[in-house]
């Protein structure tokens, strides 16, 4: 898997992360740059850590799927794509629910609901044999990137961008597992 690859498959799982910054960052009366590292944070080392898990649990099972790895890539990267889409059409909306806290409890409950798709995408790191280390980081530091900037933009313009951001990851992700499969059958 290249720079490229995991830089969109990065984008598109912190996307999640990005909405829910955009929301703190609307609730905040006063954004610092404290406040906006202090969630960048916690959605950066949970996006890292859920792959990590992922991972070593796909490890466990690589030489039994091995033949059919491309199929799982594939499914579970589109069906995660699907649902963020999917949530992001949904009628609810989710700043309402979120307020300026950034007390543990709720950045920890916060940063985990945004990065169980992560935990899936660790599975197929397993079975395409991804550089875990490298990786990993560089989905936390591309998270903590854009979630950062989240709260700031949400702070400032508020939840315009939110719905795109969701549906432009699910997008994303669905378009890596078809070519993850392409290129497996050797349609490329």
């Amino acid at each position: 898997m290249g720079i490229a690859e995991l830089f969109l498959i990065a984008v598109g799982l912190s996307m999640d992360a990005f909405a829910v910054s955009v929301c703190k960052g609307l609730a905040m009366k006063k954004c610092t740059w404290k406040k906006a590292g202090i969630v960048g944070l916690y959605f950066g080392v949970f996006q890292a850590g859920m792959p990590t898990i992922g991972y070593l649990l796909g490890v466990q099972f690589q030489d039994i799927i091995t033949s059919v790895d491309h199929w799982i890539a594939f499914i579970l990267l589109g069906i995660i794509g699907a649902n963020m889409i999917r949530e992001a059409m949904g009628s609810c909306d989710e700043c309402q629910e979120h307020d300026d806290s950034l007390d543990v409890r709720t950045m920890t409950g916060l940063a985990v609901a945004t990065s169980i798709d992560a935990l899936a995408v660790g599975v197929t790191f397993a079975f395409l044999q991804v550089d875990i280390i490298p990786a990993v980081s560089f989905i936390g530091v591309i998270t903590f990137l854009i979630s950062f900037a989240g709260v700031k933009i949400g702070n400032v313009f508020g939840v315009r961008y939110k719905k795109k951001a969701e549906i432009t990851g699910g997008v994303i992700l669905i378009l890596l597992g078809v070519k993850i499969l392409i290129e497996h059958l050797g349609l490329i």
